[in-house]
Formats: C-alpha cells, structure tokens, sequence
C-alpha cells in the first residue's frame, strides 16, 4: 500500500504494526521539516503510548511546543519536526484541542495504544487528502485510492450515484468516492474507530465524522464581530495577515518557491515572499504558443519587476497531450477539471529546482474573483422580476421550438446571423435560458448554473444522484447576500473537491508540497469579517486585495480580463484526440461496459462535432470517466495502481 504512493514520499519509507490489535500503519515522507531520522514515520511518542502517521505541515509547531513545554516543563524532544509536536500536542490536550490548536494542511492517523481508538483527520480546508472505508471485513484508508486499492480486500466496485456528480460537476464530491463503500474524509473532521469496529457484521457501519471547525461557523463569526474600520484600515490590516500567513508558509528545510501567473492571487503571494526574503525567490510558470491561453509574459513582467529567480517553459500541444494517458493514474478516481494537464507540467517543471512552491489557491473564493459571482446575482434578479407562471410558459416555448430544429426560431432572430456559429450560440443560450428560468430560488439557479450535464441520471444506467452540500442549500451560511453566499459554498465544495484536489495530485505526483497562504486560517477568519463592498465593488472583483498588490506592483502590470489555467480544448477534441475520444465514446463499447447510456453521449459528441463549444466540457467528463474505466479494465487488480 505504501509503495502505491512512493511518488508523495519518495524520500523515506516505514511501517509500524501492532499484530495484537490487527493495525498496521505505513508512510511514504517527503522531507521538508527535520529531514534527520529524528523525524521518520510511523513516529511513536515518548512516552510509548501512540503512533502516528502525518502528511502535511503545521506552520505553528514552534508555538506549540512553547505552549506545550510552559505547560509540562519537562517535556523532551527527539528532534524538530512538525510530527512529533502533534503526537505531543495530541497526548497533552488531547484531540479535538490539537486541532483546534494547529495552524496547518494535512491528514493524519493516530493510534491510541492503550484505549485501542484509531483516529482519521483531515485539515480545515481540505488540502490534504484522506480516503477510508470498509472492505470485506477490513477498514482501509489512505492518502489516495492506489493505496487502498493495493490491499487484497479491497473490492473496486464502481459507485454508479457518485459517477453523476462527475457528470454533472466534472468532480465527485465529498464524501463520496468513485467506489463503493469508500468515503472520502470531509475536511474540517476526523473519525474515531475502535479496535474491531471494522469487522463489525454490518459493513456500512462506521461512525460518523465530527466536525472540529466549520467554514459556516466562521462566517457566522464573521457576521457576529465584522470588521468596522474604514477600506483604507482594511486594506492595511489584510496586508498585515497575509504577511503573517505567508511568512509561516515559507518553513521549510529544503529549497523553496513559488508558481507565478502574473494574476492577482500569485502575484500577491509572491510579492509578500519576496519582501520577508533575504534573497531572490524561486518562482515558475509555463507557457503556451497560442496566444489565447498564454500568461507567461504577464508572469513573466511581475516576475521581473519583484526581481524574483524566474524560470519559464513553454510547452508544446505535443508535451501537453503527452500527459493525459497518465491521468487516471494520477488522479485514481475520474477527475475532469482539464486544467489538471497544465498544473501537472508547471509542477513538474518546478520539481527540478524546489521541493516545496507556494500558490495562490483560494484567492478567488475568499475575494470574490470568478465571474459568477457577480454574473448569478444579476441574473436572479431579471428572472426573480418575472412571475414564476410567466417564466415557466417562455421556458417551454423557447424547448419547444428547439425541438423542431433551429429553423423554428423567428426567422428575424435568425436571418441576420450566419448559418452556422451564429445560430449555434443563440439556440445555446435559449437553451440555458430556458432551464434557468425554471429555477425557483437563487440556489438552484446557481447550482444549475454549475452543473454541466443537467440531468446525469439518465445518463448514468441504475444511478440515482445523491444529495451534496452544493444542492442541498439549507445548509448554506445563511445571513448573507447572494454573492458572498456563493463564495462560501464554493469554498465548502468546489475548492475542496476540485482545485485542491487537483493541485495535491498533480504536484504529489512528481514529489511536490504545495501550500496555500490564502487558506491559513487566521487569513480565511478575517476575510470573512469584511463586508461584501470590500470584496467585490462596482461589479469588479478582489478589491481589497488589490490594493495590497499594488504596494509592491504596479497596476498596469497586473490589470487585465481574469485568463485562468485552461487549454484549447475543443481543437485538441477535434484533431489530435479525435481518434482517441471517438474509441472512448464508440456506442458498442458503452453498451457492452454498462455505465452509461449510448444515446445522450453520442448525441452530445455529433453536437460537438457540428460546431457546439458548449459541448467539449460534458464530453471531457465522460472521456475521463472512460479513460478510467480503460486503465482500470488493462490492470491485473481490481483498483487503479500506480503509474
């Protein structure tokens, strides 16, 4: 299990086994704090009693054993690292106070010898990952799928509801798994099992998660205490915990940098490195030859401005093709954000010159930074003006004549517009505007809004899709306006599921720590004090955090229409890939495998094929899915095993 994920540690290897108890636990390290053995895993305490396993950083630990050593004097040390602070803090305060305690991103196991517990937790955010489950008989967990799946109980039975969360968000949302009976830990929680709870008769039977934080909490707090000072005072007080945050972040013992878009969110990031560095920071970036999807010259502008130690590689169609047969190893579990194939060359890229990079991970859920944030309120409002009744019969009309062709349109709609591409866009956005009108309140506007396949239980054979927080909108933070609204519950599903995900397996899987300074704690605790004007204002996203970057950045430099980390998918779809995807989509195949249902998956490849864009992102869904599913078909186990 522990060589499945050799490529997260490939610097040490250990295994602890308590033969009595039937527990074994397993590490792979990679070493950024106390690479000395003095830091080696599975770790025992000093005083005998647990073992822990810990992936991760707790950016606190010194302040931590401070408080732990003016509490217990006599406390001695083996060495410095970060693990050994938390099985202290653990024995001394116990668990739920350690983590409360610890500043940091990890999961971890800890075994209590003496009341025989094990338990599983995972960091407030969800940085790190951490699956479990029971498996004929035996509780399996693990940092990723691989691991569990290199285990003899392990039985890799596909779960058929979490495959229409990747239909319909190109992610499967926590808790669930691609498999059967193994969860994904949610963050913010840990699990505590008794020795012989998992060969307990009834399998599903494991106890239930406990919370100890919460993001609605935090809001709540926010809105309980909010900051009260003028922009300007806000503007300094950010710029006081984002230094704070950073400089916690830049711990390590081996060498370190940063990725660099030239964006707000990593420009801001390494602007507040470069200033606390006594030398030039390392930063990374690569680029791409079509010009659309290209930002390694704004990177490259702030990067020469900051005086960093830049390094940049642009990479071909050929490099970046080159990467998706080694996707599903990668990602274990079907995983469709397609920037996963740029996130995986810039972390290796980065891999060859620094073991740890920072980024600008959570920057825009945290200040308002993507588009919909602003673009789903404003629509809310024109559709919450016009009576449900009203809404519903023009959403019906506007189907209607969809069925009989784009030609039933009026043709003065139609005849000014050319044959083919402008048709297409209208008969597309009368189409998402017909199922939006239909929405009833503003949450399932947005969750509509998000969702890719629309209804992926019918496309998706014997599934029936199970309830997320996305969907499941009382238990939104409530008390808030729509648009920050948003922000918290894509903090609490997409960052968790999606971006962090993808930026974990991507650098882990060349051997690379990420960290985050946006999701420190205290940075999260005290954006959420700010109102709303302060984050998003006439209609222009980041503003406080804006005028942080521009102490050490000049405006023009980082102005510009928000680019994100995409590729051109669509003509990769149809000219390199198309043999490829053709293969993955043949109707035979998807009857004879059983997953899914032939017809809409065709219907939406031939849609493609003529010229809808719209189309190229619910087909990447399913082509990961398959891609998955053919990986998983070619190897000797039942589960994904490592690359």
């Amino acid at each position: 299990m522990a060589d499945a994920v050799a490529h997260r540690g490939p610097d040490d290897a250990g295994v602890w086994i308590d033969r009595e108890a039937e527990i074994a636990l397993a590490y792979r390290r990679l070493a950024v704090i106390d690479p000395s053995p003095a830091g080696r895993q599975p770790m025992r305490s000093a005083s005998g009693r647990s073992v822990i396993v810990f992936n991760g950083e707790i950016y606190n630990h010194l302040d931590l054993r401070r408080r732990i050593a003016a509490q217990r004097p006599d406390t001695s040390w083996r060495g410095h690292s970060d693990t050994e602070t938390l099985l202290a803090a653990i024995e001394h305060w116990g668990l739920e106070e350690a983590l409360q305690a610890a500043n940091g991103m990890f999961a971890f196991a800890f075994w209590d010898r003496e009341d025989r517990t094990l338990c599983l937790a995972r960091d407030r955010v969800g940085e790190k990952p951490l699956y479990y489950g029971r498996q004929n008989g035996v509780l399996l967990f693990g940092s990723e799928l691989k691991a569990l799946a290199a285990h003899p109980a392990f039985e890799g039975d596909v779960d058929r509801d979490a495959l229409t969360l990747l239909l319909r968000h190109g992610y499967i949302s926590s808790p669930w798994s691609i498999y059967k009976g193994v969860r994904k830990l949610p963050a913010g929680a840990y699990v505590k099992v008794a020795a012989g709870a998992s060969r307990q008769p009834r399998a599903g039977e494991l106890p239930e998660p406990q919370c100890y934080w919460s993001l609605r909490d935090i809001v709540a707090a926010g809105r309980a205490q909010p900051f009260e000072g003028a922009p300007e005072d806000a503007v300094d007080a950010l710029h006081d915990v984002l230094l704070r945050g950073v400089r916690g972040q830049m711990a390590a013992d081996v060498p370190l940098g940063a990725f660099l878009s030239g964006g707000i969110d990593s420009s801001t990031v390494v602007a507040l490195m470069q200033a606390q560095s006594g030398r030039p920071v390392r930063t990374f970036t690569i680029g791409f030859d079509e010009s659309e999807y290209n930002e390694a010259e704004h990177a490259k502008a702030v990067a020469g401005h900051l005086g960093t130690e830049h390094t940049e590689l642009y990479v071909s169609a050929r490099d970046s093709l080159d990467v998706i047969p080694r996707l599903p190893d990668l990602f274990d579990e079907p995983f469709a954000d397609s920037s996963q194939i740029p996130t995986f060359l810039v972390a290796g890229m980065a891999r060859r010159h620094v073991t740890v990079a920072l980024s600008g991970d959570g920057g825009d859920e945290l200040f308002g930074g993507y588009g919909h944030y602003i673009s789903t309120p404003r629509r809310w409002r024109l559709l919450s003006h016009a009576p449900a009744p009203l809404r519903r019969f023009g959403a019906r009309a506007i189907m209607a004549a969809q069925a009989q062709g784009a030609d039933s349109l009026p043709a003065r709609v139609l005849g000014r517009l050319p044959m083919d591409r402008g048709r297409r866009r209208l008969q597309a956005k009368a189409h998402t505007l017909a199922q939006l009108a239909n929405c009833r309140t503003q949450e399932e506007l947005h969750w509509l809004s998000l969702s890719l396949w629309r209804n992926p239980s019918a496309v998706v054979r014997g599934a029936s899709e199970p309830e997320t927080a996305l969907n499941e909108s009382e238990n939104w933070p409530g008390g808030l306006e729509f648009a920050a609204r948003l922000m918290a519950v894509d903090s609490l599903t997409y960052l968790p599921d999606d971006l962090l995900v993808k930026v974990d397996r991507a650098a882990m899987g060349v051997g690379l720590e990420t960290r985050a300074p946006f999701l420190d704690r205290h940075v999260m605790e005290f954006v959420w004090r700010l109102p709303l004007s302060f984050r998003i204002r006439n209609a222009r996203s980041k503003w406080v955090l804006r005028q942080v970057l521009y102490k050490y950045v000049p405006m023009r430099l980082v102005e510009r229409p928000k680019a994100g980390f995409s590729i051109p998918l669509a003509s990769w779809l149809r000219g390199s890939l198309r043999d490829w995807a053709e293969a993955l989509l043949d109707a035979g195949r998807l009857r004879a495998e059983g997953f899914l249902d032939p017809r809409p998956v065709r219907r939406k490849w031939h849609e493609f094929l003529n010229g809808h864009e719209q189309c190229k992102q619910h087909l990447w869904n399913v082509l990961m899915f398959q891609a998955w599913l053919d990986r998983r078909r070619r190897n000797s186990g039942p589960g994904v095993t490592a690359a």
